[in-house]
C-alpha cells in the first residue's frame, strides 16, 4: 500500500485492493497453526480507540495485532477521558505521547479518522466513522466473496436494508465497484433513497427486485441508534418487506452466498434458518475478518514477512 492510512475505500486503487486482500489470504494460515502468533509486528505498539461500542470489530483488530506479536492498548468510550469532557484531539495528544505506531479509531463523527491522519505520524485505519465508510470490514466481505465467487468481476452482489446509514454498505459499494462488480441496493424509501445511485449503483423497490438476480445477498442491519422518528413505521412491516426468509432465499440461486457484517436482529434482518443455513458465510466473514486485519497491520506498519518465519516463531 502507497500511503500510511487506510481511512475508506473511495478512490482506493484497484491493485490495492487486491494487494490486501492477497496478503489476508496468506496470513489466513497462521490461524489454522498450533501456535497462532508471529513475530512480524515485535516491539510495535498497535492502540484501539473505539468510541462507540463494538464487539466484532474491537476484538478482531486486538486478536490480529496480538498474532502478530504488537503490543497494544486499547481505549473505549467508557473508559476514555472523553466522558470527562476531554476532546478526541486531546485524546489523540495524549496517546501520541505513548509513541504508538498505529491507531485503529471508531467514532460517531464522520471524517475522525481523517482528522487524526493528518494531524499525527502513526498509521491510522478507520473502523468506522459516523455513517462515512468502515473499509476494514468491507475487505473483509470482499474476501469471503472471492473464495466463492473467484473474481468480482461481473458478479452481482446485492445490498438489502438500510444503506443510506450503513458505512458498511458505502465502503462495500466503493470497493466492489473497484472491483468490477455490479451492485444493487434495496430497502424503504427512507433508508434508500434515489439519490444512492450517484454512488454507482442500481437502486430497487424491494428484497424481491434483487434476490433472483444476485450472485450475493448482503442484509444490513437494523440501525435503530441512527433512526430518526418515522424513517421505519415498524420492524414487523419491514421485516416483511425486507427480511430474507427460506421462500425468499429459494427464489435465489443455490449458489448465491447469503451475508450480514453483524450483530444479527434475527427474525427482522432474515430468519433463523436463513442465518445459519448452507448459503449463509457469516461466520466465515468473522474469520476472515482477523486476516484481512492482519493484513492491514502488516502492510501500514511493516513487518518481517507475511506469515512468518515458522510455526513456532
Amino acid at each position: 500500500m502507497k500511503g500510511k492510512d487506510l481511512l475508506g475505500l473511495r478512490g482506493l486503487p484497484k491493485a490495492e485492493i487486491v494487494e490486501i486482500l492477497d496478503t489476508a489470504d496468506r496470513f489466513r494460515k497462521v490461524s489454522e497453526r498450533r501456535i497462532k502468533k508471529v513475530p512480524t509486528l515485535r516491539g510495535r505498539t498497535v492502540v484501539t480507540l473505539f468510541m462507540e461500542n463494538s464487539t466484532r470489530t474491537r476484538l478482531s483488530f486486538d486478536l490480529a495485532a496480538k498474532r502478530l506479536s504488537a503490543d497494544t492498548l486499547s481505549f473505549s468510550a467508557s473508559s476514555s477521558a472523553t466522558k470527562k469532557g476531554e476532546t478526541l484531539m486531546d485524546t489523540a495528544r495524549n496517546i501520541d505521547a505513548m509513541k504508538p505506531d498505529a491507531i485503529i479509531i471508531r467514532h460517531s463523527a464522520g471524517g475522525s479518522a481523517h482528522m487524526l491522519a493528518a494531524a499525527f505520524p502513526w498509521a491510522v485505519i478507520n473502523a468506522g466513522d459516523g455513517i462515512n465508510e468502515h473499509p476494514s470490514q468491507a475487505l473483509l466481505d470482499m474476501l469471503t466473496m472471492r473464495d466463492h465467487l473467484g473474481s468480482l468481476e461481473g458478479k452481482t452482489v446485492a445490498i438489502v436494508g438500510d444503506v443510506f446509514h450503513s458505512r458498511v454498505a458505502r465502503s462495500n459499494i466503493f470497493g466492489l465497484t473497484t472491483m468490477g462488480a455490479k451492485v444493487l441496493v434495496a430497502g424503504p424509501g427512507t433508508m434508500c433513497p434515489p439519490s444512492m445511485a450517484h454512488l454507482g449503483v442500481e437502486v430497487r423497490h424491494t428484497i424481491d427486485d434483487v434476490v433472483e438476480e444476485a450472485d450475493v445477498v448482503m442484509m444490513l442491519r437494523i440501525q435503530r441508534e441512527r433512526l430518526r422518528p418515522g424513517m421505519m413505521s415498524s420492524v414487523n412491516e419491514y421485516s416483511h418487506f425486507y427480511g430474507l426468509d427460506m421462500d425468499r432465499l429459494r427464489r435465489a440461486s443455490p449458489s448465491t452466498l447469503v451475508m450480514h457484517p453483524g450483530p444479527i436482529n434475527r427474525g427482522v434482518e432474515m430468519s433463523p434458518e436463513v442465518a445459519d443455513g448452507e448459503q449463509s458465510v457469516i461466520l466465515e466473514q468473522v474469520t476472515n475478518g482477523v486476516a484481512v486485519r492482519m493484513a492491514l497491520l502488516y502492510l501500514l506498519v511493516g513487518g518481517e514477512s507475511a506469515g512468518g518465519k515458522s510455526d513456532e516463531a
